[in-house]
């Protein structure tokens, strides 16, 4: 494992893949869009308000998953002192923090008209209000403080901490009594969505991933052209 990346490698190869990853992005979402809205049936007992789910479910797993991405980039990163392992986290919290935010607005307008509220303190919603703080946090720290060793060690403690709340929020449906409905999709056990509504989920969570992808190689390009400008061979 190479405890630095030298920036201007790095760079050659992230610098031409946006355009790329654009393209690939554009395809799968303009799929996702007619499955999830014109071809996915409506729901027998939502109707079409059910459709918020292809945005929702994708924005809230994406969220997740990046947080605990950037968690145990910067566990590893300074174990092993690999500086690039906080930068690529760094460059990842945006889109994580942003789809966040999605999941709880569209959780909202999804809420209304089920649940008859736009709010409710249930266990998921609030597990998930209490992961985009520490995404705050994460991002608001970096900006900061100024000495890298302080934010990586701060930045580390930020992860750790929010990581536990991970957890708590997938399992949430299972552990209490809430308004909140029960997973519908199984890893290990069979799913009870149906399959028309399965394989769009399925494509936008795809196509969101492939957007986080594209959010990041921009940001952290943005990071590498900002070490090449200060002269620094190495991260």
């Amino acid at each position: 494992m190479f405890k630095y990346f030298e920036p201007n490698k790095v760079f050659s190869i992230t610098s031409k893949a946006p355009k790329y990853v654009l393209i690939f992005f554009i395809t799968i979402v303009s799929i996702g869009l007619i499955e999830a809205l014109i071809l996915s049936p409506e729901d027998y007992k939502q109707g079409n308000s059910v459709r918020i789910m292809y945005v929702h479910v994708p924005a809230a797993w994406i969220s997740l998953g990046i947080f605990s991405m950037i968690t145990f980039l910067s566990i590893f990163g300074y174990i092993f002192k690999i500086k690039n392992f906080f930068l690529i986290a760094k460059s990842f919290a945006p889109s994580g923090f942003v789809f966040n935010i999605i999941a709880l607005v569209t959780g909202s307008i999804w809420g209304k008209p089920t649940w008859g509220t736009w709010w409710a303190w249930d266990a998921r919603i609030t597990s998930m209000l209490i992961l985009v703080l520490f995404y705050a946090l994460y991002l608001i720290s970096w900006r900061i403080y100024e000495n890298k060793d302080q934010i990586y060690k701060i930045t580390l403690i930020i992860t750790i901490l929010g990581f536990i709340n991970v957890p708590i929020t997938k399992f949430s449906v299972d552990w209490w009594n809430t308004l909140h409905q029960p997973a519908s999709i199984n890893i290990f056990t069979k799913s009870s969505i149906h399959e028309s509504m399965l394989f769009p989920l399925v494509i936008m969570t795809a196509a969101f991933a492939l957007f986080s992808l594209l959010i990041f190689l921009m940001k952290y390009n943005t990071e590498l052209i900002k070490i090449k400008n200060k002269g620094l061979d190495r991260i």
